[in-house]
């Protein structure tokens, strides 16, 4: 069910969007510890959330999404030490995320692709903040949902299309083969641009451009959005890029969150963009 088809019912549309946000936002907290915990080398399946100053083990009280930093005035109750609003502020972004997403898809399988490769890049991003590195097993996980949901979307597409299942089951194992052919080639296209840039940026400069993380994700942005979406994610990236920079006034700057936010901007909004940029060009 679209977005546009909830929406003829308001009621139903807004208890879904608030149930999304919250979600969101308790997950957000979630990938608050997930992260700081690959930094910091502790595993996510022992051990329960703690201070990171004074390690105390949180309560129920101290882990409501968004609200427990406003009602602790941004500090730990039990040491009064500073909370960053890090926290607070990846809550609020990861219930919008959610939110973006059903907006975007509605109720589909395609929702819940779009939330869970939400989710993999907005933890790879807060690794990458703090630690400078994207782990692989994130690329990997994004690789893995594209492989694996890319049959069940084209299906639900086709049947959308089509009147008729007997016309899609016909068709289908070709569909499915040219899917994955033309994703594949659209990632090696855009990843390979990237690192052969640059390699000669990085030649004729003397200094590391980006690392090998940035190229393999801006590989798995290919998988998704095809080589013309691709391109697309990647000017957006760099206009991201230097915002952040302008913001956080460093000489080195993570750019895994740069590329995660146009990626998810291009797979969530880049269709109506590209369709209008190809407008004008007449084709």
């Amino acid at each position: 069910m679209s977005f546009q088809e909830i929406a003829g019912m308001p009621f139903l549309a807004a208890y879904i969007l608030i149930v999304a946000f919250f979600a969101g936002s308790a997950f957000g907290s979630f990938f608050n510890c997930w992260a700081w915990r690959i930094v910091h080398h502790e595993s996510i399946l022992h051990g329960r959330s703690h201070c990171p100053a004074c390690g105390h083990p949180l309560g129920v009280l101290d882990l409501i999404p968004v609200f427990s930093w406003f009602l602790l005035h941004g500090k730990c109750r039990y040491c009064n030490g500073k909370i960053s609003p890090r926290y607070v502020i990846a809550e609020i972004l990861s219930g919008a995320g959610f939110v973006l997403c059903v907006l975007r898809f509605g109720l589909t399988m395609e929702t819940a692709r779009a939330v869970l490769l939400f989710c993999f890049l907005f933890v790879l991003s807060l690794v990458d903040l703090e630690s400078f590195l994207i782990p692989d097993r994130f690329i990997l996980a994004i690789i893995a949902l594209w492989a694996v949901t890319l049959p069940l979307i084209l299906r639900e597409q086709a049947t959308a299309a089509l009147s008729g299942m007997e016309n899609v089951s016909e068709n289908f194992g070709a569909l499915i083969g040219k899917g994955y052919l033309l994703g594949t080639v659209s990632g090696i296209a855009v990843g390979g641009a990237i690192l052969i840039i640059s390699l000669i940026f990085d030649r004729v400069t003397g200094k590391e451009s980006l690392g090998g993380g940035d190229i393999k994700l801006f590989f798995a942005a290919g998988l998704y959005l095809g080589a013309t979406g691709g391109l697309l994610c990647v000017m957006v990236s760099c206009f991201i890029g230097l915002i952040f920079a302008w913001g956080m006034r460093q000489e080195r700057i993570p750019f895994g969150p740069s590329i995660s936010a146009a990626f998810m901007i291009t797979f969530l909004f880049g269709d109506p963009v590209i369709r209008w940029y190809l407008s004008l060009l007449g084709v």
